[in-house]
């Protein structure tokens, strides 16, 4: 390239303030900075180590495995009994359940919709006496160990919206996700993967999938190292780490040495966080190249160990082999690890698909449970298990064409559960009405949940910000309690 050319590239409005010598250079680059969220007042975070003032206060928890349920599962069928629903089904839905509520477009009013009974008889587990229906077998033999968490409520109705929500605190992309938080603050305790590592799947043949957007684990205006990374389903496990063919491990060392060295050049000239990253991401890379080989290689794994996860924990891009692989994560010192799995969105085939995702996700979340408490990591090991919101307790479709009966979008009170990491073992928290239509006991709002999350992990939700754009911004936005009683 021209030599003059490619020096009008390279220089723009923050290369001309930063080589400028006068005070008005100076104060220019200050204003792109902090304008950038570039010169944010908080500590800068270590790759490994976090903030140094955290954790605020002991945590219970060390890591966390969300197990995401892209779709919203109904609770409805799966965990929320409710008699009267059966007593009700095929008749009108009563007005004053519904009054001054929005659904979405697809129900528009719900006036004349017909209630649904549960697809599949309830049954009650263990010593705590959960009801969880017969469509959840493993799910049920664990419910001991799970806290219920019943009176879960939103104000997003659609499922990018509602996602974002739940995983950054905003409907709105461009906040940082959970996640990130946590790696900004808290760091990793592993030098070797990242801190944050992503696994998506969907169960074959399903229909109503959702979408995986980046921004899920993205790390908005956080530095972008704590975004992240994810691991595929078919493949290389991560992207870009085999060295192409004539280039040895050792060629490649002497090179990121040399591109280190570059890189470090232009940091201390211009204090841009994403140069840091670039280099710290370069030798992450580098460490992955030994490390990620040795963590999908099951094995090790017992044949007992393989089989408790179910038939397709040997297939990538499969729920049970990411729920093996997030165990095999968390072993590794990695701090959080998030599961999507979609196909949870069942307007149309409640009675098909519902079938599906269950027999797909309930024994390997049940073995996962199972078998970190037999390793002894389940009490510092917070596991959970959710979606976005809930599914309407009417029909949506036709009630006489039972092959179709589905439900629609349903934010006003739904299931989550926990588990471990100094979550109260065998409870239910909360109750829904007796149609689980509305809140009626202890609701817990998404910036609650998010709120007991950090707390469980040693963080004050209240104290864990970051300056952006001229405003601390945090996870719970200006919302947020602790939701004591359900903490062990």
């Amino acid at each position: 390239m021209n030599p003059y050319l490619q020096h009008q590239l390279l220089v723009n409005r923050r290369e001309f303030f930063g080589r400028s010598a006068c005070g008005l250079g100076t104060a220019a680059l200050a204003s792109l900075l902090n304008r950038d969220g570039l010169a944010a007042e908080t500590p800068a975070a270590k790759l490994v180590g976090g903030l140094e003032s955290l954790p605020h206060l002991a945590p219970k928890a060390k890591r966390v495995i969300y197990l995401f349920q892209n779709g919203a599962p109904t609770h409805a069928d799966l965990f929320d009994y409710k008699p009267k629903l059966k007593k009700l089904h095929g008749q009108p839905v009563p007005e004053e359940y519904t009054a001054g509520k929005r659904f979405s477009t697809m129900t528009g009013s719900p006036k004349g919709k017909l209630m649904l009974a549960p697809v599949e008889p309830f049954a009650q587990h263990g010593k705590s006496g959960a009801w969880v229906s017969n469509l959840m077998p493993h799910t049920a033999k664990i419910a001991d160990e799970l806290c219920f968490v019943k009176s879960m409520y939103t104000e997003a109705i659609n499922h990018a919206p509602a996602i974002t929500f739940f995983l950054t605190g905003g409907e709105l992309p461009g906040r940082p996700s959970l996640g990130a938080w946590l790696s900004y603050g808290l760091g990793s305790e592993t030098e070797n993967l990242p801190g944050f590592c992503v696994m998506t799947s969907i169960s074959k043949g399903t229909s109503c999938g959702q979408i995986f957007y980046d921004f899920y684990w993205g790390s908005g205006f956080l530095p972008s190292k704590f975004q992240g990374v994810k691991f595929r389903g078919s493949g290389e496990p991560v992207l870009y780490l085999t060295n192409p063919d004539g280039l040895s491990r050792e060629t490649r060392r002497t090179q990121l040495d040399a591109l280190a060295k570059l890189n470090d050049m232009r940091l201390q000239e211009f204090a841009d966080p994403e140069i840091s990253t670039r280099i710290a991401q370069y030798e992450m890379a580098y460490r992955m190249q030994a490390s990620v080989p040795e963590l999908t290689d099951f094995s090790d794994e017992t044949a007992a160990t393989l089989e408790s996860y179910g038939p397709l924990v040997k297939e990538p891009g499969t729920f049970a082999y990411n729920c093996l692989m997030a165990r095999r994560l968390i072993e590794r010192g990695v701090r959080y690890v998030q599961l999507m799995h979609a196909g949870w969105d069942q307007h149309n085939s409640i009675t098909t698909e519902l079938y599906n995702q269950c027999r797909d996700t309930d024994q390997p979340s049940a073995a996962l449970v199972k078998d970190l408490k037999a390793r002894g990591l389940l009490d510092d090991t917070l596991v959970i298990w959710g979606g976005e919101f809930g599914r309407t307790p009417f029909i949506q479709g036709n009630i006489a064409d039972r092959v179709k009966w589905g439900r629609d979008h349903h934010p006003y009170a739904f299931t989550v559960w926990m588990a471990g990491g100094g979550i109260k073992p065998g409870i239910t928290y909360g109750e829904s009405d007796d149609l689980a239509m509305n809140v009626a006991k202890d609701g817990v709002h998404v910036h609650d949940f998010q709120a007991t999350l950090l707390h469980l992990l040693g963080i004050d939700h209240e104290r864990l910000t970051y300056k952006f754009q001229g405003r601390y911004f945090r996870l719970t936005d200006v919302h947020g309690k602790v939701v004591k009683p359900i903490l062990a």
